[in-house]
């Protein structure tokens, strides 16, 4: 199965490790490092030129690859089929 995160781009559902909301996860400083850290070793990938709303982490052959997506975390879990079921106590 294979995701569309916006513009040309289609990854496959296998090398997806998770989809975050950039605006509420990029709260925490660690995050912010990771994505600066990760994007001055050439591991970041804009989709668009847009503001992005997201961002995947993906893993292939080992090797990590993070995607800046225009659109919701949310409408991309949507589209994966693995939105998380709520549990009750």
């Amino acid at each position: 199965m294979f995701l569309h995160i916006g513009g040309d781009v289609v990854i496959p559902m296998k090398n997806v490790i998770a989809i975050l909301d950039i605006e509420s996860s990029t709260i925490s400083k660690d995050t912010r490092d990771f994505l600066k850290t990760a994007e001055e070793e050439g591991f970041v990938t804009a989709i668009t030129d847009d503001l992005p709303r997201s961002f995947i982490i993906t893993e292939v052959d080992k090797k990590s690859r993070i995607y800046l997506s225009p659109i919701s975390s949310v409408t991309l879990q949507k589209r994966s089929g693995s939105m998380n079921v709520m549990y009750t106590l």
